[in-house]
């Protein structure tokens, strides 16, 4: 079996037909199809359905699919960790993040990185956070930035990079406005402007309220800290958000306020596999961001 016979049939496969996986592939047709021929001989049984023009994969031709896509992402894998181990300062590093961290975190730590290690190349993928955590045990990511930080387990591992309060966003026009702190107590009976159910935000600002003794009420959702703020700023309803929320500004028409008896935090850090090694650019930039943040606590 060849690599270049899984590479034509992962091609065929996902384009249910030969002319155009050939197409794609810069090769002629009857190479393709004396590859799979080749290929369907080898295994001793079909895996395409021929229907007019097009092919279908057959049950087995499935099964097939599916590890010969995680060979093939094994083999890629492999021969971009051996290019890296010759310089891996030409090396692409593919992060995870949820949007709460999208405005001030990646900016600050890819730019301060790019600064030492110019030709290093970056690949971002935003997600829920239960994706990014299943993203590191899938191996489809390495490294994934999150807030909060969740346990370490067999598969992941964990460093936790700093820990920041949470504040209160209000309309400038709110009554408690004026006020140089508050307590969530404060805001039983206000309306709410969330993430929806299933973010983890969501569960961190329902958490906390349940915690001093009521559900918060939900007027509106949104589904990043921008879409929030606005709702917030047309008078819509409260919200809590993490300090790193507000770095950039305060968004007009709004006031930010300290909550009190209690104080609420979440931990910010990366996620990262805990049974593979990581590439070499991708140790390099998680012994950067260690010590990136562990300089920058003071001004967080």
């Amino acid at each position: 079996m060849e690599l270049r016979q899984l590479r034509y049939f992962v091609a065929v496969a996902e384009r249910e037909h030969i002319s155009e996986a050939a197409e794609s592939l810069h090769v002629a047709q009857s190479a393709v199809s004396r590859q799979i021929s080749n290929l369907e001989t080898e295994l001793g049984t079909e895996l395409f359905e021929r229907i007019g023009r097009n092919v279908k994969l057959t049950p087995i031709g499935k099964i097939f699919l599916e590890h010969a896509l995680i060979a093939l992402e094994a083999i890629d894998f492999a021969a971009k960790q051996v290019e890296e181990y010759l310089d891996p300062e030409q090396g692409t590093i593919k992060i995870g993040f949820p949007t709460s961290l999208a405005s001030f975190l990646l900016p600050t730590v890819i730019s301060a990185f790019k600064k030492e290690h110019p030709n290093v190349s970056f690949h971002l993928r935003q997600g829920s956070y239960r994706y990014l955590i299943n993203a590191v045990k899938n191996r489809e990511l390495n490294l994934v930035f999150l807030g909060p930080v969740p346990k370490k387990d067999e598969i992941i591992d964990t460093k936790i990079l700093f820990t920041e309060k949470i504040s209160a966003l209000l309309p400038a026009t709110h009554p408690l406005a004026t006020k140089r702190e508050i307590q969530l107590a404060d805001l039983r009976n206000e309306p709410f402007v969330l993430f929806p159910d299933g973010f983890i935000l969501n569960k961190v600002v329902v958490d906390a309220c349940k915690s001093v003794g009521y559900t918060p009420i939900v007027s509106s959702e949104g589904e990043d800290m921008d879409a929030l703020k606005g709702l917030v700023a047309a008078g819509m309803g409260v919200t809590l958000l993490p300090e790193s929320a507000f770095y950039d500004s305060t968004p007009r028409r709004t006031v930010r306020l300290p909550l009190s008896e209690p104080s609420f935090t979440r931990n910010v850090g990366v996620v990262f596999p805990h049974n593979r090694e990581l590439a070499p650019s991708e140790k390099i930039f998680l012994e950067f961001v260690s010590t990136f943040f562990s300089r920058l606590t003071q001004f967080i």
